[in-house]
């Protein structure tokens, strides 16, 4: 189905304007403003007073976290804050973010929270949030905790003596998940034979990964699981696919599964030594799917950032795209709001909804490999023809104010002038970070020259209208 060309992506609004959530939570340098453990105690307070509504007993919270050194700092915070409103905190250690979710659910909890800044640098930190139901939260709850945040209607409750919450360790956390994984991918199935070279970042899965693959059956060589605080992301893992390219050809292993820190994004490298990322492994999903009738309303939510390649792929099959707002939590929400069973992002978010309510790095590279198996062709064969590429350059600049996009009129002129001149060829898309002090500029095309060209002219459009209204003020 056609799509509005015109994007300029700005952020879903609720009731409570969000400052401290981004798409994917709080994010920020750790130990500094916002993500500081006064922040982490106060929220603490806030989601087990939330999460207490209607109930006759404590809430009950599961918290998990990452490899980063800060992960200390804001979990010790966190828990305090939920023991002071008389909450039981679980604590899984480091985990990945989908355990956490999948954790919530499985153990009747009330809420989950995990500490990690995903595919950030480590020095940074941050906070996202699951409800009961293991989703995450929408922004109107987000919005609502923000909002509580800042008032005084939590210092007014306090408990004390035998009201005050505990917390305790949730010691098989990681064998609970890795069964999980493992009950996702089909029980006729055996990896044995099979090379599989894991890149974990570092991260959380650091452990389960590597376990999940080897407990498959498979022979499996670990690289990125050495995590020391302040590695984490660090020129490994799926933003930085690299270095697995050259130990599956060093391997010469049939797979190569490339996690980010917290786990829920995964990029494959087949055995020819090539990165598959995240529009390609949709396509190559979503269009067997549609083959075995398994594709809800045959119908592949994505966000606007995935390719037209991808979208024409699934017109050609006889299925349809529908685009959300970027975030992964934008993909599952729609999805839950139309009966619809796989999503994603181009980052590499996959989501099975028949298998996990978030996005699951593990999960989603499990159904891959279950397609090589079952089709006993390698992934080079399954993901070639999946898509026709559409040119596409993408960049982020960090301006000296974040305004909002319909007060840059420069840049909506420009990019008024480059959506006329692509038409149907192509398509615009400029958005502030969600998690990240940038702008982002994409643009889509026949002609890379032309359409690197449209990218830069943008850019310098946005700066010529941050630098005016700089300028302005120090008047």
């Amino acid at each position: 189905m056609a799509q509005k060309r015109r994007s300029r992506a700005s952020e879903p609004r609720t009731a409570h304007a969000r400052k401290l959530f981004g798409t994917d939570g709080i994010r920020g340098v750790a130990n500094e403003p916002p993500m500081t453990p006064e922040l982490a105690m106060s929220l603490g307070r806030a989601v087990a007073y939330v999460a207490r509504r209607g109930k006759a007993r404590p809430a009950r919270i599961v918290v998990g976290k990452d490899t980063r050194r800060s992960g200390y700092l804001i979990e010790t915070a966190l828990a305090a804050g939920i023991c002071a409103m008389g909450g039981y905190v679980m604590l899984c250690g480091p985990v990945p973010t989908p355990a956490v979710a999948h954790l919530t659910l499985s153990m009747r909890a009330d809420a989950g929270v995990v500490i990690s800044a995903s595919h950030n640098p480590f020095e940074d930190n941050g906070i996202k949030l699951f409800g009961a139901d293991g989703f995450k939260l929408p922004d109107a709850e987000e919005a609502e905790i923000e909002r509580l945040l800042g008032s005084d209607e939590l210092h007014r409750i306090r408990v004390s003596g035998a009201d005050v919450g505990k917390a305790s360790r949730i010691e098989d956390a990681r064998g609970r998940y890795t069964v999980f994984c493992k009950s996702t991918f089909p029980k006729q199935l055996s990896l044995e034979g099979l090379r599989v070279v894991v890149d974990a970042a570092h991260g959380a899965a650091y452990r389960v990964a590597p376990a999940v693959f080897r407990e498959l059956g498979a022979k499996v060589f670990s690289i990125g699981v050495k995590p020391n605080g302040c590695n984490i992301n660090d020129g490994c893992g799926a933003l930085h696919p690299e270095g697995l390219v050259q130990e599956v050809l060093r391997r010469r292993a049939h797979l190569g599964v490339a996690l980010d820190g917290d786990a829920d994004r995964v990029v494959l490298v087949d055995e020819l030594g090539r990165a598959v990322q995240g529009d390609a492994l949709m396509a190559l999903c979503a269009r067997r799917m549609l083959e075995r009738g398994a594709l809800a309303k045959r119908t592949l939510v994505a966000t606007v950032m995935s390719n037209l390649g991808l979208e024409r792929a699934l017109q050609a099959a006889g299925g349809r795209l529908l685009r959300t707002a970027v975030g992964d939590r934008y993909v599952v929400e729609a999805m839950r709001a139309r009966g619809l069973n796989f999503g994603g992002e181009q980052s590499g978010h996959l989501v099975f909804l028949d298998h996990a309510p978030t996005g699951d790095g593990v999960v989603a590279a499990l159904q891959v490999v279950a397609a090589m198996l079952e089709e006993e062709r390698p992934l080079s064969e399954l993901w070639e023809g999946a898509m026709d590429q559409v040119p596409q350059v993408l960049k982020s600049v960090v301006l000296a104010a974040r305004l909002p996009l319909e007060e840059m009129l420069s840049l909506a002129r420009r990019q008024a002038l480059a959506e006329k001149k692509l038409g149907a060829r192509g398509r615009v898309l400029v958005r502030w970070s969600g998690t990240e002090a940038k702008l982002r500029v994409m643009v889509e095309g026949e002609r890379l020259d032309e359409i690197s060209r449209m990218t830069d002219e943008l850019i310098e459009a946005a700066e010529a209208d941050v630098r005016a209204v700089v300028a302005r003020s120090e008047e």
